[in-house]
């Protein structure tokens, strides 16, 4: 019970992010563009992962109901599988480099990630919602809920095809646009700016497999149990 309602309010708490962003936070000068859908807010990584996360909890709530949370399950199912890949390729990783990065540049200097201009129009507790709670909740949901990792190469495929995908759209955006998503790619010459996507993808794969030993440290005698049975 306590773990579906866990689910429930994560899954409420990113809908209704989303939702009151879409409906009630006006950005000044992002509007809507020529092939890039709800308000611009796709052109941030922030959001993609806004949605992939409530995505992630509609499914833990769906398993909760249809699938099944045992340890050692004798027969996995199929909404199970889908739960425990996503969190591994995605959802951990994604979660962690969104609020790491976000609040590292916002350290360093904030011009460069979210700009003071924007504090009027961005409430505080929606920007902890996007860049905070994320890594809150998933690091919750790593902690208590058992999973069998899938092998490193298919799960850091899929998550280096989704960042892959992201670094061609915001330049696709650029394209039509003259202008960078996020202000620190303005200061950044071309070579700059290659080493700088690769250090991200590169700090993307590690928090990947962090969450990997992670679960091998918390579920360790979970997963000596399913190899024996």
């Amino acid at each position: 019970m306590i773990r579906r309602l866990f689910y429930t309010l994560a899954f409420m708490h990113y809908f209704y992010g989303v939702w009151y962003d879409l409906n009630y936070v006006k950005l000044p000068g992002l509007k809507p563009t020529s092939g890039i859908p709800l308000k611009g807010r796709l052109r941030f990584l922030t959001f993609w992962d806004m949605l992939l996360q409530g995505f992630f909890f509609a499914i833990c709530l769906l398993n909760d109901f249809i699938g099944t949370n045992e340890n050692v399950p004798k027969r996995i199912p199929l909404i199970r599988k889908i739960k425990d890949l996503i969190l591994a390729s995605l959802a951990f990783p994604l979660a962690n480099f969104v609020a790491l990065t976000f609040w590292g540049l916002y350290l360093v200097d904030r011009e460069l990630i979210f700009p003071k201009a924007l504090d009027p129009y961005f409430p505080t507790w929606l920007n902890h919602v996007m860049h905070t709670n994320i890594a809150v909740f998933i690091l919750i949901e790593l902690f208590t809920s058992f999973r069998k990792y899938p092998s490193r190469k298919q799960g850091i495929g899929i998550l280096v095809a989704f960042m892959a995908v992201y670094l061609v759209w915001i330049h696709i955006i650029h394209s039509y646009t003259g202008m960078w998503v996020y202000p620190i790619l303005e200061v950044l010459n071309l070579p700059l700016r290659i080493v700088f996507f690769a250090v991200l993808l590169g700090f993307t794969i590690a928090l990947y497999i962090l969450g990997e030993r992670l679960n091998g440290l918390v579920w360790r005698k979970q997963l000596k149990d399913l190899k024996k049975a």
